[in-house]
């Protein structure tokens, strides 16, 4: 029998991670690594429900296990020092579980590498432990185009539009990730388990003040406040300001949909450590100008679902980003990036050196790529 390695959380343990188990043990004799409290807690910036010793205690239980044990080590590649005794035939993963880590991890070491989509046992719902936690109803966001001109320092220069929306929480995107994790963290302090009712403006003011109270040193963006709090797609145009002048939504579910069919995320590796975003800046007017135009040239193309024209937008304005704030990349995302680009429309990277996902435009699917929902 081949020896197949498969590597994660498995908190709340549910019926979509036995049918992981199961589809993965149909390829030899299954070995899971199981990430440790500690390592849990450095990515999720959460505790876990059952510890490790008790999530280690219910996978062995499963008869599709010849054998477990936790992790010792930390990070994504928690699991590098047990691979590499274990020399299993085959690395399977989920694709919300994929990064190129893993797989050049696999390819150094001569392991098969297999990505599969998440399958519901027969007619059972399909489960994720993201959906069973009591704040799974706190949207995430993304931001399409314009990123940075919601802060005054930028659209001083120029004043622009951000393009946010907001997602559902299908996945539970890692700390620190690009997608509003820390707004995301305040509003479940604040509300619990989902947005309330009222007016979502205020609502969204109140996030804001929440997660940047008086003496804060770096104040947060109001994009990720607003990105959270306003369902669909969200125009918000700043001019020199921490809250924008006008708010223009978009809540056209055929649009959304259309939206959502185009748009793929890759995960990326861990952010470095003694990272600085706002180090070694180079913010301008003219590159302000050029991040406010590809914002707008961005608009233009979602709403008469221009596809090209929206895929160049997109790419411009990263370039745009990354021109201002050089170190939002580093020499080895932009190597896993130029692998994706021959085959996509437009490109992006969440999550400020690492920990987040490239995210394309693409009209056809990109391999071991997740979707996300829109909130309508």
């Amino acid at each position: 029998m081949k020896k197949v390695f498969v590597s994660g959380c498995y908190d709340m343990l549910h019926s979509g991670h036995v049918a992981f188990f199961e589809e993965a043990a149909g390829y030899g004799d299954l070995y899971v690594g199981i990430g440790s409290d500690k390592t849990i807690y450095e990515l999720k910036a959460r505790k876990t429900v059952y510890s490790d010793k008790e999530r280690l205690y219910m996978v062995k239980a499963l008869r599709s296990v010849k054998d477990a044990w936790i992790n010792k080590g930390s990070g994504v590649l928690d699991f590098r020092d047990e691979i590499k005794s274990l020399q299993p035939d085959i690395f399977f993963v989920n694709n919300d579980g994929h990064s190129p880590i893993k797989e050049q991890l696999c390819k150094d070491l001569g392991i098969e590498y297999i990505v599969r989509k998440r399958i519901p046992y027969g007619n059972l719902p399909s489960r994720s432990t993201t959906a069973l936690r009591r704040e799974c109803r706190i949207p995430y966001r993304i931001d399409l185009a314009g990123g940075w001109l919601d802060q005054p320092y930028v659209s001083k220069y120029y004043p622009g539009a951000v393009l946010t929306i907001c997602i559902e929480p299908d996945y539970e995107f890692n700390d620190r990730s690009g997608m509003s994790t820390s707004s995301r963290k305040k509003a479940v302090e604040l509300w619990q388990t989902d947005i309330p009712e009222g007016d979502r403006e205020t609502l969204a003011k109140m996030l804001f003040c929440f997660e940047n109270q008086p003496g804060t040193k770096y104040v947060s963006g109001s994009q990720d406040s607003l990105g959270i709090v306003l369902p669909g797609l969200n125009r918000l145009y700043y001019r020199g300001g921490y809250w924008p002048e006008t708010i223009e939504p978009v809540n056209d579910p055929e649009l959304l949909q259309w939206i959502e069919q185009r748009l793929w995320l890759i995960p990326l590796f861990p952010r470095l450590t003694d990272f600085d975003v706002l180090a070694h800046t180079n913010i301008s007017k003219n590159e302000a100008i050029r991040l406010s135009k590809a914002a707008d040239d961005c608009w233009q193309a979602i709403q008469i679902k221009d596809v090209t024209g929206w895929g160049q937008a997109f790419t411009a304005s990263f370039e745009a980003q990354i021109a201002m704030f050089p170190n939002m990349v580093t020499p080895e995302i932009l190597n896993v990036l130029e692998t994706y680009k021959p085959n996509v429309l437009g490109w992006k990277v969440s999550g400020a050196g690492g920990g987040g996902y490239l995210i394309f435009v693409s009209e056809i699917p990109v391999e071991n790529a997740i979707q996300i929902r829109i909130r309508r």
